[in-house]
């Protein structure tokens, strides 16, 4: 799958000055994610596959922190693990733009120039109830639905509470994702990881993506899938120019 090559220079700056801080890379996670980088996106591929032993030799690290920086750079939405064989990996890569998540604490995106709401307060957050918070979540997920990955429309999309209501969900950034109405009709009052597990059952997944998803919920819950949120004066200039 070919695509335009990007602008080397302007991914590296957002690399080094948005995209590390924000999702908390740590050195490793940073080096696999560089190399990925350099040889998909930035030589016109979507996606590469590739052996870890290969890949370990290659940037002269170990197998086993390849591999967890692999997992953990799908956990945090940096790429997509689409198959894994014995051949070795398929990713897809994403570049630093398309990657939404929310800065960590003390860290802030460089277009916002004002300081996010306090831990506590963004916690808090009712999700649910607002349209601009419930579009965060939707654009959190890239347009994929969280359970099967399929590519949504507007339309077609609605939030899904992980753990249900009549299980004592919350309305969280922690327990909404974003999902296709097939799947919030089938996913019912099922726990979200049975749901998985059964969309594998039925092919709808591969191996790799279910332990992707799989950790993508691990990670949910643990509060590092944060959406991004438009700055008030954002909002109100949309709303102006409708």
């Amino acid at each position: 799958m070919k695509n335009n090559k990007p602008n080397a220079e302007l991914v590296w700056k957002q690399l080094e000055d948005d995209l590390v801080p924000r999702l908390g890379l740590n050195l490793t996670e940073r080096v696999v994610y560089a190399h990925l980088l350099r040889h998909s996106r930035l030589e016109g591929k979507r996606q590469l596959r590739f052996g870890i032993l290969w890949f370990a030799r290659s940037v002269r690290l170990s197998d086993q922190p390849v591999r967890d920086s692999v997992r953990s750079l799908a956990a945090k939405g940096a790429l997509r693990i689409v198959d894994r064989t014995q051949a070795g990996h398929l990713v897809e890569v994403f570049l630093p733009e398309e990657i939404h998540a929310v800065p960590q604490e003390g860290t802030m995106p460089s277009c916002l120039g004002r300081q996010r709401p306090g831990s506590a307060d963004f916690e808090e957050m009712d999700f649910s109830q607002v349209s601009s918070r419930r579009e965060a979540i939707h654009a959190r997920e890239r347009g994929q639905c969280f359970y099967c990955l399929r590519c949504m429309v507007p339309g077609g999309r609605v939030l899904d509470h992980v753990v249900p209501h009549v299980r004592g969900g919350s309305n969280s950034y922690r327990n909404l994702v974003s999902c296709c109405v097939e799947c919030n009709s089938l996913k019912r009052e099922t726990a979200a990881e049975d749901f998985l597990r059964s969309r594998y059952r039925l092919r709808r997944l591969t191996s790799a993506e279910l332990e992707g998803r799989l950790l993508a919920l691990e990670a949910l819950a643990a509060g590092k899938l944060r959406p991004i949120l438009a700055p008030p004066a954002a909002v109100i200039r949309k709303h102006r120019a409708s």
